[in-house]
């Protein structure tokens, strides 16, 4: 068997990173849907405008390696969010699957932040200059987005605690 080189895993994850931005386009208007806290609600909603633009950078680096965006399925992200589903069909209290809405959210943004390092990284080795421009673009908005949900999640956990209480 050959060894793949690491501009074909690049290729490769560029692409499992593209079909996992596109299954969140999905997911994101369900959990902010099923969100009870406006801000979380908003957040959910600011991330789907932040995720288009992802998929439009990942497109354009594409473009610029004359590669098709198409090919690989992410089964991670897949599962990921599947588990998230599986909290939003749970019988918690609103408070509660806030807190798990958070939690999930979270997974997916570290997921994302693991993928967009690599990624970034390997684009710099490679020398795809404006690549790195783009993935670490990403790259600080997803840190960002994991941060704003950390701080709603010390507000939203309390909330679920004193709600259990009840």
């Amino acid at each position: 068997m050959q060894e793949s080189s690491l501009k074909e895993l690049y290729l490769r994850e560029l692409r499992d990173i593209y079909d996992a931005e596109k299954q969140i386009t999905k997911a994101l208007p369900k959990m902010a849907k099923a969100a009870s806290s406006s801000q979380l609600r908003q957040g959910f909603e600011m991330h789907l405008d932040q995720t288009k633009n992802h998929i439009t950078r990942l497109e354009q680096i594409f473009e610029a390696l004359d590669e098709s965006p198409k090919g690989e399925s992410c089964d991670g992200m897949e599962g990921l969010l599947e588990e998230g589903s599986q909290i939003m069909e749970e019988d918690l209290d609103p408070e509660a699957l806030d807190a798990g809405l958070i939690s999930a959210a979270q997974r997916v943004e570290h997921y994302e932040i693991a993928a967009y390092g690599s990624l970034r990284t390997w684009a710099n080795v490679l020398g795809e200059k404006q690549a790195v421009s783009l993935l670490q673009e990403t790259l600080d908005e997803e840190k960002e987005t994991d941060q704003k949900l950390t701080q709603l999640a010390e507000k939203v956990n309390v909330k679920a605690a004193a709600a259990g209480g009840r």
